[in-house]
Order: C-alpha cells, then structure tokens, then sequence
C-alpha cells in the first residue's frame, strides 16, 4: 500500500477524472452565459419594440385595447415563444401620463452548468416610449374677422367657436395637459415634463393686429399723420391790444349833475351810447378778427365851477386777434371752427418710461375741448412702397421686413399706434369721402370703420391650461380680412433674425433655449377665407381711401374680396412675400381653411404653406380632425429607454 502511494505512474487519468466536473462547468457557464445574453438582448428588442408600437398606436389619444393588441404583437415578432431555448414567457405593456411602459421575463433552462446545480436562469428587462417633442415654437395666426361668426351648415356653434375648442385640444395632444374642451382625442395628464421647451404664441388678426403691448416705447413713433381735424382759435393776447384815452368835456352842467348816473341819463357824454364792435374776415380764407371798444361807465368826472364844464377820460380799445391753427391752444384762446385733412399729432403722451400709458388727450373735441381716447394696443405699418408685386420684397416696403429692429432717427422704420378718437373723415356737400379740405363748425359722421382684435402673444410657455383656455376663449370676431398683417406679425413675433444671425425684434428670446437647444419652429395659420377689404377700413395702413399707402396715389383704392378690387390684389401680393418669407427663415407654415374659399384662394394659400402642409375643414369636426392631425405630425415619437 505505501508503494502504492507512492506510485505515481498513470496518475494524469486519475486527476482528469476528478477535474472534468468543473471544467465541464466552466465551458458550459461559457456557452449558456451566450444563451442567455443573446436572450436578453433579444427579450430587450422585443419590449422597447411593443413599447414604441403601443405608443405610435395610442397617438394623441388615450390607453385602449387596440393599443395594448398592437404592443403585444410587436413584442410577439421580435422574440417567439420558446426561442433560445426560453420558456415561462411573460410580458406587460401599461400606461402613465402619455408614457407607455413594458417589462418582460423569460426562463432560460441550463445545459452544462446543471452540474454545478444551476437548473434554470429568469431574465427581466424594462422599456418605455413616450411621445416627446424637441424644443418647439408653435405661432397660431388665426382670422378672428366677422365671417367667423357664421355658423357651417349642420353645426350648433359658430365657426370661431369650433375654432377654439380645435387649438385647446392641440394643446392637449402636445402640451399635454387638460383643458375644459371636449377633445375626441381623449383625456391627456401628466405635461411634458421640464426636459423640453414647448412655447405657444399668437396673432389673431382681422384688418389689423394688437401688439402694441409687446412692443418697447422707442419703436413706436412721437408723432403720427391721421385723417383728422384742427382746431382754429382766436389768438387772444391782452398785450396786443392798442387802447387810446380821450378827453370828454361838455359844459353848462349843474355840479349835482356831473355823475355818470345823471349824464347818462340826459345824454350830456356823447359817448354814453354803447359802442363796441367786431369785423371778421370769414373762414376759410379769412384770418383777422377786429374788436373796437368804447368805456360807457364807471367814468371819473370833473366838474370846473368856472365854466360849469363836466369833464372825464374815456378810454377806448382796438384789438385785433389772429385765426390760427393750434395743436396746443394757449389759456384765453377761443375756439372757432375745424380745419379737417390729414395732420401729423403727438402721440409721445402714449409712452411711460419702458412701458405704455393706455391713452391721451388732443385738443379735438367738439366745440374745442380736450379728448381723452384710449389705445388698445393696435398699430399702424410702418413705412412701405406700391408695386404690383413683391418677389422680391423692395428694400423700402419695412412693413414686409421680419427682421429690422427700429432705430433712432430712422422714423420708416417706427410704427404708429391705431387711435379711432384722433379719426375725422371729411365729406363734401354731396356726402361723399373728400380729399379736400374741409372747414366746419360741426362734427361730420366717420365714414371709416375699426375693430380691434384680442392682443397678440409672444412665444411663451402655459404650463396653466386654465390660462391657455381663457386666452384662446377671449378671441372675439372683427371686421374684414387682410391676411398679410397677420402674418407678418407672426413671422416677426417667431423670429430669431435673418440668415446671418442679425436682427429680430426678439430674437434673443427665440434663437436658442436658455440652456442653448436647437428649437423648431412651427406657424399654423388658419383663416376661413378669401381676403376681403374695405377702403374705409381704418387699418394697419390707415384709412385705404384717404391715406393710399398701398396703392397708387392716382388711384382711388377699390375694395372687393378674393380677387377683385385693387386693394385687395394688394393684400394677396403682400401676403405671398410674406408667406415665402416666413418659410425661408426655416418655419414650417402650415395653413388651413375653414369652409368654402374660392378656387383662387386655395390655389394661393396652398403655394403660401410648406410642401404638403395645406389642408381644408368644413365643420366643427373637421377643423378639430385638423388639427389634431397637424399636432401628431409635429410630435415626434422618441424612445426614452
């Protein structure tokens, strides 16, 4: 026995006996560790698979069966039953605020590591898919004008009603958050989460738009030329009076009776009848006022008791008074009559330091008093030019520039506030709009007509949908349609400057996030119809008959809708530059119609959009349809894990 152990001859077959139990294990921890890891990844594919299908399933909707099907059969595609090897199969597909989350489980019996006691391994993986924005801008540009009060066939609201509840329930697909409206895209919760900047502005517009609030006082104008009147006054100075005394004298008068009272009274003073007259030249050439005067009373008599002579000074005075224009009358000037025609009137009252006062006084109201009137915050273009067409747009048409900021001294580039207190038309005899001067004691009836729409916001973030709601409730329906000023507003209030990084009213705001992300930018601009003006309209350009900055001065401006009218060819031209404009700073403009336009109008609205991005909506249901559609096509499905 002791040489026996001390053998060790054929020793090698017994070692290898005794290792070839781990050693099995090691290679088949080597080969099932494979297995598995090739399960997992393919378990993993699976889950994220069903997640992004249930996900782009549910789209701005809600969590339904459909969804769920739609999940499992994705996973089901990826990663067959029994595959690898696997068996116990689980899988589960939830939703939370917009999130769709999966786990999934799957056994993986052991082959050679069953002889180190391993039987069976249970992998487990997670995913989730969200539909989640990049950084985005979205600028509503909506027709807030009076046809939007009609009701389409077979609806039981307005079309600005639909109009309403149709941006509310895009809010909620991609803001989502919940509004007051009844969405068929379900009930949204849960927001989008501070890991994406979301901003929404708009422009309502109609003949003109109300940004004034947004505006610094520095880019709006001192004065400003309106169709209005001026008053002529009486230039009273007492400084200019020439006055001369005289000596009266009249003899034989008993003492007792050189008084004022007694010589009066028997006509001793020859000067005791009253004298005081006046002489005009009349208006409206004329310009003097002559006043003669005579003292009749409250004399300083003498009486001399030698030649019983009664005497005293009398005192007379001449004056003549100017009939002058005044913006500013001075105190003791009287007030004579009108001179109406276009006048340049201080509007610097409107400015406070960096913000607005919301109104003025002018020296306009009737019989010469002072006005206050009030400013709601619309404007007037600043300068431009008239062609028949603006591709490309002129270097001086400022009012088509989306980029230029208002410099000082540089009056074109400055905007005039829209003030319908300061507005007189003038008729001629007949009772029709005159550009002749007029003069008139009375106030004449405006021929013109004004409406301003709800105040314009800036790019913003709502996290309140309260406060989203209420705004978009606010909007209220105008006068006519002139598309171009609305979407000139839009395309400034979104930019970010011109192609080489200048300008931009607010630029600073919109080029970048504060943490410096790339952001997209998105306009939807939604009218229900053809351009349609009126040359009385007081507008963004002021008043089209009198002021003629659109047209040509040799023109009296013709109003019409879709196509006729010289004004309104004006507005179509203006609001093609602008639509190419906005789409070369890198917007996508999406444009719907809401109702029947003329074929025109579509095929020009159509060439306004992106490529592809024009629709129409005939009800209520389609305009929400639309743009509930345009609001899933803006989001973009992203895979969070």
């Amino acid at each position: 026995m002791a040489r026996l152990v001390r053998d060790v001859r054929a020793a090698a077959l017994a070692w290898m006996c005794i290792a070839i139990i781990p050693f099995c294990g090691m290679v088949g921890g080597g080969v099932d560790i494979a297995r598995m890891y090739i399960a997992k990844t393919r378990l993993q594919h699976a889950c994220d698979a069903g997640a992004l299908a249930g996900r782009k399933q549910m789209g701005s909707g809600t969590w339904g069966s459909d969804d769920l099907t739609a999940a499992n059969r994705f996973f089901n595609a990826n990663y067959r039953t029994g595959a690898y090897g696997t068996n116990a199969l689980t899988r589960e597909f939830t939703e939370n605020a917009g999130k769709v989350t999966g786990s999934a489980s799957a056994t993986v019996p052991m082959t050679l590591m069953r002889v180190l006691g391993r039987k069976q391994e249970t992998l487990s993986v997670s995913c989730d898919a969200e539909m989640r924005l990049p950084n985005t801008d979205i600028m509503f540009v909506l027709d807030n004008t009076g046809s939007m009060n009609e009701r389409p066939s077979g609806d039981t609201q307005t079309k600005l009603q639909s109009l309403k509840v149709a941006v509310k329930c895009f809010y909620e697909i991609v803001a989502r958050l919940d509004t007051d409206a009844n969405c068929t895209t379900g009930t949204p919760s849960g927001g989008t989460g501070n890991q994406v900047q979301i901003r929404f502005g708009f422009v309502p517009y109609a003949t003109n738009v109300n940004v004034g609030g947004l505006l610094k006082p520095e880019w709006l104008a001192d004065t400003w030329p309106y169709q209005s009147r001026r008053g002529r006054w009486w230039d009273i100075d007492p400084s200019k009076a020439k006055a001369k005394t005289t000596k009266i004298s009249v003899d034989g008068v008993p003492s007792l009776m050189c008084n004022d009272s007694t010589a009066t009274l028997y006509k001793y003073n020859k000067f005791t009848e009253s004298v005081s007259t006046t002489s005009y030249q009349w208006y409206p050439t004329g310009t003097k006022r002559t006043t003669h005067s005579e003292q009749l009373s409250n004399y300083t008599w003498n009486f001399n008791n030698g030649k019983s002579t009664c005497s005293t000074d009398q005192t007379v005075t001449d004056n003549e008074f100017t009939l002058t224009e005044l913006e500013d009358p001075a105190a003791g000037d009287e007030w004579w009559d009108w001179r109406y025609s276009q006048f340049f009137q201080r509007v610097s009252a409107l400015k406070n330091g960096s913000s607005f006062n919301t109104g003025l006084s002018a020296w306009i109201g009737n019989n010469g008093t002072k006005k206050p009137m009030n400013w709601d915050g619309c404007v007037e273009e600043r300068a431009t030019v008239k062609q028949a067409s603006y591709s490309p747009i002129p270097a001086g048409a400022r009012d088509l520039d989306l980029d230029s900021v208002p410099t000082a001294g540089d009056a074109g580039s400055l905007w005039g506030p829209l003030l319908p207190g300061m507005i007189y038309t003038r008729r001629d005899d007949a009772g029709n709009f005159t550009m002749s001067d007029r003069y008139n004691r009375d106030t004449p009836k405006d021929g013109s007509v004004y409406g301003c729409p709800l105040a314009a916001k800036k790019l913003q973030s709502w996290p309140d949908a309260g406060l989203f709601g209420g705004y978009v409730d606010s909007m209220t329906a105008g006068p006519n349609t002139y598309h171009d000023i609305g979407l000139s507003w839009g395309g400034r209030l979104m930019s970010a400057g011109d192609n080489n990084g200048n300008g931009g009213l607010f630029a600073s705001e919109n080029k970048y996030t504060p943490q410096g992300g790339e952001i997209d930018r998105h306009m939807i601009f939604m009218t229900d119809g053809d351009t349609c003006t009126d040359s009385s309209n007081y507008q963004a350009y002021g008043i089209a008959w009198y002021d003629r900055r659109q047209t040509d001065s040799g023109t009296v401006p013709s109003e019409g809708c879709t196509n006729n009218g010289v004004l309104t060819q004006q507005v179509n031209a203006r609001t093609t530059a602008v639509c190419n404009a906005i789409k070369n700073k890198n917007i996508t403009l999406w444009v719907i119609t809401f109702g029947y336009v003329d074929p025109t109008t579509v095929t020009r609205l159509t060439a306004c959009a992106t490529s592809g991005r024009y629709y129409s909506a005939n009800n209520a249901a389609e305009i929400q349809a639309t743009f509930a559609s345009i609001a899933n096509q803006i989001s973009q499905l992203r895979l969070t894990q």
